[in-house]
């Protein structure tokens, strides 16, 4: 192999090598930054929405918590939290969060829905409608659309939510 190709080599190895790190601690999933900035589990954000989807939303709060803390900027891991304090009937921590991961991703299909719902449970009809439009202009066909327009015309009948 010639010199310069063991250089090219080297020199792409070590750019790998130091890349790789600075991306994972941007995200927040280094074992330890030089910033001293907080560390999570890519197992705790997992284990969370295991814990989401099996109900065990008191299980999932302190995992999704821990992510947030190491990861503000994951629109996902916000809103499960906003979904598990509103099952948990903490409606005020469950809007900051929806709202927060909204602030990041305007148009992120889950926050929009369960905003919404939670804007139901709360009897704001006309906010739960906006997420409605937000989502109708993202996806139409989408289920979070679906899901959101069957509680929204539930809610008009009833005055309830299910």
């Amino acid at each position: 192999m010639s010199m310069i190709r063991r250089t090219t080599a080297l020199a792409l190895t070590l750019g790998l090598l130091v890349a790789l790190p600075v991306g994972l601690a941007h995200q927040g999933w280094a074992a330890g930054t030089s910033s001293g900035a907080p560390t999570s589990d890519p197992a705790d954000y997992d284990n969370a929405v295991a814990a989401v989807k099996a109900g065990h939303y008191d299980q999932a709060i302190p995992l999704l918590q821990k992510v947030v803390t190491a990861s503000p900027g994951n629109p996902d891991a916000l809103n499960w939290l906003g979904f598990s304090y509103r099952k948990t009937g903490n409606s005020s921590q469950a809007l900051v969060y929806y709202r927060k991961a909204l602030d990041l991703q305007p148009k992120h299909l889950g926050a929009n829905e369960y905003l919404g719902e939670l804007y139901l449970e709360l009897k704001d009809l006309p906010k739960a409608e906006e997420r409605l439009a937000v989502l109708k202009q993202t996806c139409l066909n989408c289920e979070e659309f679906t899901e959101l327009k069957e509680k929204i015309e539930q809610f008009k009948k009833t005055g309830q939510t299910s």
